[in-house]
Formats: structure tokens, sequence, C-alpha cells
């Protein structure tokens, strides 16, 4: 089972968007019969039957094992992948360009991310196939910002440490070199659920 499944197919995010299969989708999570299933999501076998065929179809989630049971086969299923991620490529032509958002947007980040997803997920999918390690880097951090100046200075002494040290390793003459894209972005902390409720 993958940590994480990008889906870019129109007609897969489709199946497993429907409530009904996503909710099959998140109890598969691990390895059940539709026997069990129908019994957790109260309904009845021959429906669960129906959406985890389609299930299956778009290979969403796949067969564990066979065994029989009260003269008819049970067959246990389990999801592809513990969690999913849609691309932008669903959207087809109606997926965000970068090139026509106003750069210092929410909607230019958004967009940024979405762009993220569809440029490492296709070469992940070509790594995998090519059985061949992907080069990323991932650093995450969060910093309390106190007022506006802050986040002002915060914000220049960031873009000028990149430049810095981009420039330092930045050699387009090298016959073996690969470009890379570089993404910094910022934003502001969700309050988690328990904030959230306090505030309400």
């Amino acid at each position: 089972m993958l940590d994480l499944e990008v889906i870019d197919d129109p007609a897969i995010a489709a199946a497993a968007l429907d409530p009904v299969r996503a909710q099959l989708l998140a109890a598969l999570a691990e390895p059940a019969s539709a026997t069990s299933l129908a019994e957790r999501v109260a309904m009845t076998r021959q429906k669960v039957n129906y959406h985890l065929r389609t299930l299956e179809e778009h290979g969403l989630i796949r067969l564990v094992e066979e065994r029989p049971k009260r003269g008819f086969t049970e067959r246990v299923m389990v999801a592809s992948a513990k969690a999913y991620a849609l691309s932008p490529d669903v959207l087809g032509a109606s997926a965000a360009a970068t090139d026509t958002i106003d750069r210092l947007s929410s909607r230019y980040l958004i967009a940024v991310a979405g762009r993220l997803i569809q440029d490492v997920s296709s070469l992940a999918r070509s790594a995998t196939k090519a059985d061949k390690p992907i080069a990323t880097l991932t650093i995450e951090s969060t910093v309390c910002l106190a007022t506006p100046k802050d986040r002002a200075d915060f914000s220049k002494d960031l873009a000028d440490a990149v430049a810095t040290v981009s420039a330092r390793y930045h050699d387009e003459t090298s016959r073996g070199g690969r470009w890379h894209r570089l993404v910094i972005a910022s934003h502001p902390q969700p309050p988690t659920p328990k904030e959230a409720k306090h505030h309400d």
C-alpha cells in the first residue's frame, strides 16, 4: 500500500469523490470484505459490492485474498493507498495557470502548489517505472512573526538568503546538470480544531 497516491484521471477522481465510495475507501485502510463493510456502514452487501467493483475497476482498491464462505467466495479488499491527493490535471484545461494570476495573491500560491503536485507526481511515476529514486528536498517549518514589519523583514532576509545560495550553486555550463524548481511559500497557519472551537 502506498503512503500517498495522486489522482490525475478525471474518471478515477469521480469514483473516489462519490460520498459512499469515499466512505468505503476510507474504511478499507485495513483489509475487509463486502460483508464486514456492509455491517460497518449500514448498507446491504449488494450495494457495497456494487461500489467496490467501481473502486476496483479504477485501481483504488485491490484484492488481498479470496476465501470460501457459506457457498460463495468472499473477496477481501484493501485501499491502494493510505491517503489520496487530487492533481489539478483532473480539471484539464480548467486547471489554474500561474502566468495569469497576481503573484502577490493567495491564489497564486494555490496555483503554484497545484503545479508542484502535477510536476512531482509525474516525476514520481516515471521514477517508479524506471525503478530509480527521485531527488527531492522538503523543508517545513513554522515561525511566529510579531509585527507586519517583522514579516516584511523576514521575507526580505529569506529572499536574499535564497538568492545568495542559488547564485553560489547555479551552473548552466555543466553538461550533466539538471534544472530544479525551487518553491518557497509562507502563509498564516490555520487554527487547530481546538483553537477554532475556543474562538466560536
